[in-house]
């Protein structure tokens, strides 16, 4: 991609870009910003005059990929919004003495968003730091010096995340707010004590990707429409589970989506608020203050609510609270740590629920995993081998007559994959399950009468195995071989 003419915050404050042979300014363009726009470029512009919300769909389109132009000058488009240290944005280079480190850390910043990560993880060991983002579920290395100044990278991040750099002793939480490009990044900020000094994880959401819809999840058209069944329901309880980084929150989002139908009042009690979701009443839990996920629910009930979204059941108060949300006729959408859609209910009876509330109030549960998709430039087709075709028949599905296997090129940076894939299983529960879970079914018996082999997330795994978008190595990697 190009680099564009001016640096990032030239064309931000002053509210000019070029582009091609036009110069476009924004309704507060500068005098001085469209004279040095016209310096730079050194050959006649036409001016376009753009209204504010088309000047920064222009800035965050023109910035937001690729190089900035903001390296040649030795400035950075990241900066930091106002947060719980109440400072407004502010210039990362405003200390002569500390901008390599600024530069350091802004260049780790930004590529980790630019790749699409969704960790960032800053570990000081023996030999120096070392730094490596997690791109569709694996971890890749971006830095492994001796010659970093590790205790001022860490407290640079501290700084940025409103945490007090004296302490090492005690791990920290934090938040910091940036923008790449006009584009809002949300970092959740970890640090946790080390013998070789404190390790900061770092959890990036982009807030401007948006919400996808149901289709674009991975989702088959026939558990579209199962979904959107259990979405248009009175009450009950509808979970999602998974491992962390599975997508649980989005799945809720994108039914919470299908619910929202302006007729109906929806409040969330969130750790965090991960997407701004239009029409819906979002609520920020904070235990250190009281407000936990339970008393966040407690809350919601009495705002006359019809569907309550909790962002997670970890205790029996919370628990307790959905049930009796569920049977005073509320709809409940909420996650939950469990391996698969029948686990759930064994989790929820960990947690102190009886049978019998179990069996009245869950109306389903989603199960979930990211596979990474194959990349479409490099991957290679043959047939399946004996024991690869066993694994479809297990399933109850035919065998393809060819599966595709990664290979690596420089589009997936010799990866073999690029990008991810859900695959889910989908639970609803019938008046036979409800049957088994009253009568305190084992989790073997209610799997025999709750899912046919290739709906489970092996099962659902193998269609994208069949499909071609993925590897039989990756599903069995992700999910497993257990039906």
């Amino acid at each position: 991609m190009a680099q564009p003419l001016l640096p990032f915050t030239l064309a931000r404050d002053q509210q000019v870009l070029v582009e091609g042979g036009r110069l476009l300014a924004g309704p507060e363009a500068s005098v001085l910003g469209l004279r040095e726009a016209r310096r730079r470029a050194g050959v006649p512009l036409s001016v376009d005059h753009l209204g504010i919300d088309a000047f920064e769909a222009q800035l965050a389109a023109l910035y937001q990929g690729g190089s900035g132009g903001d390296e040649a000058d030795g400035e950075f488009s990241f900066d930091l919004e106002e947060g719980a240290n109440g400072r407004g944005p502010r210039d990362l280079l405003e200390d002569g003495e500390e901008a390599p480190v600024i530069q350091l850390v802004n260049q780790l910043l930004r590529r980790a968003v630019r790749a699409g990560a969704s960790d960032l993880h800053v570990e000081p060991n023996e030999g120096g730091l070392r730094a490596r983002m997690r791109v569709d579920g694996m971890l890749q290395s971006v830095l492994d010096r001796q010659d970093v100044p590790v205790r001022r990278v860490v407290s640079r991040l501290k700084v940025m995340a409103g945490l007090d750099i004296s302490e090492t002793r005690l791990p920290q939480d934090g938040h910091i707010a940036l923008r790449l490009g006009g584009r809002a990044i949300d970092v959740r900020v970890s640090t946790l004590p080390g013998n070789y000094g404190e390790r900061v994880v770092m959890r990036v959401l982009d807030r401007s990707a948006g919400l996808m819809p149901l289709e674009q999840l991975g989702l088959r058209a026939d558990q579209v429409s199962v979904l959107e069944r259990m979405a248009g329901r009175p009450n009950g309880i509808i979970l999602a589970t998974g491992p962390t980084g599975s997508g649980k929150t989005t799945t809720l989002y994108s039914l919470l989506q299908l619910a929202n139908d302006e007729i109906r009042n929806i409040l969330t009690a969130e750790d965090p608020i991960e997407y701004d979701l239009p029409g819906i009443s979002q609520s920020q839990v904070n235990a250190e203050i009281g407000m936990t996920f339970a008393a966040g629910l407690r809350a919601a009930l009495r705002q006359d609510p019809d569907i309550i979204l909790v962002g997670e059941i970890r205790d029996q108060e919370t628990a307790s609270v959905a049930a009796q949300a569920s049977l005073t006729g509320h709809l409940v959408f909420s996650s939950l740590h469990a391996n698969g859609s029948v686990g759930a209910v064994v989790r929820l009876r960990d947690l102190g629920l009886d049978d019998f509330l179990i069996a009245s109030t869950l109306r389903g549960v989603i199960a979930q995993r990211l596979l990474r998709q194959l990349c479409k430039t490099c991957r290679k087709a043959a047939a399946p081998a004996p024991d690869e075709a066993r694994h479809f028949h297990t399933a109850k599905l035919a065998a393809p007559d060819g599966i595709y296997h990664p290979v690596g090129c420089e589009a997936c940076n010799n990866t073999g994959y690029a990008g991810r894939v859900g695959v889910f299983e989908i639970l609803e529960v019938s008046e036979t399950l409800r049957a088994t879970i009253d009568k305190g079914g084992s989790e073997l018996e209610m799997k025999e009468v709750a899912l046919e082999p290739d709906q489970t997330l092996f099962g659902q795994s193998l269609h994208q195995v069949a499909a071609g978008k993925t590897s039989l190595a990756e599903a069995l990697r992700v999910v497993g071989d257990a039906l």
